[in-house]
């Protein structure tokens, strides 16, 4: 039976520790700033009209449970995120890895993407409405217009800045540009990859909301334009913490996804 040096279990306790510290910091910010807005609040320290509080919100939430909506707004609006960013990932992939494997594409291309990532999203709003249509269509284009670019930006980065002399020594054994791209290029951006992902999902995020807020009759972005066109402070603030909610859930295991990868590569 395989036992830990005394170095390697003051490691492995120092490790734990941190992780305990990391979660308690963690909970005490989100603990002390609710409590904090909740107690400002009830005594009107800010205005409760402008501001709403936790209280509020949670009563909302609960509302809108209890009519049925909830769950049906959260899940359209999940729907169109999950959609947009698989299709965002696979295209980013795809582009890139053309751009890698073809030097005068990328060269003709790369100012282009620069480009098009760089365009006010919402200024085309009117314009997608146009061509595609008042419908879920718009908010997925939306969304893609705002992380399909930046994915591929991102992941092509990461496959051009693949150590040279690892590209020189595998090219010296005759190795086909397939085989460095599977053997090499991919698997020395995994990581490179995952962060690009952690950025894809907030980025589509914020693409479905501005889609939603545009055309949308369903969803958290028609919920928040719906409050503010009503003046209903506390239903904008519990769109606007649910898809807090949401964004973090959705971090965490893009999270895991990569602890699991950085495990299984030490």
């Amino acid at each position: 039976m395989y036992t830990y040096s005394k170095e390697h279990k003051e490691y492995l306790k120092k490790l734990k520790k941190e992780k305990i510290i990391v979660f308690i910091f963690r909970f005490l910010i989100i603990f002390i700033f609710l409590i904090g807005w909740e107690l400002l609040s009830k005594y009107n320290i800010i205005n409760n009209f402008l501001s709403s509080s936790p209280s509020n919100v949670l009563k909302t939430a609960i509302n809108l449970f209890a009519d049925g909506s909830l769950f049906k707004h959260i899940g359209i609006t999940l729907y169109e995120v999950i959609l947009s960013f698989v299709v965002a990932t696979a295209v980013g992939l795809i582009i890139a890895t053309i751009l890698w494997s073809n030097k005068t594409i990328s060269k003709i291309v790369d100012p282009y993407l620069t480009i098009l990532n760089s365009l006010p999203k919402v200024a085309l709003g009117p314009l997608i409405i146009i061509w595609v249509g008042a419908s879920i269509n718009s908010i997925i284009f939306m969304a893609l217009l705002i992380n399909t670019f930046i994915t591929i930006i991102n992941i092509y980065n990461g496959f051009i800045a693949t150590n040279k002399n690892y590209i020189t020594l595998l090219k010296s054994f005759r190795a086909t540009k397939r085989q460095i791209f599977f053997k090499l290029i991919l698997p020395s951006n995994y990581i490179t990859i995952i962060n690009a992902l952690k950025i894809n999902i907030s980025m589509s995020l914020i693409g479905v909301i501005m889609g939603e807020l545009l055309v949308s009759k369903n969803g958290l972005g028609y919920l928040i334009m719906y409050g503010s066109q009503v003046f209903n402070i506390d239903l904008v603030i519990t769109g606007v913490v649910i898809l807090g909610i949401i964004s973090y859930f959705m971090y965490f295991i893009i999270e895991k996804i990569e602890i699991y990868v950085r495990n299984k590569r030490s």
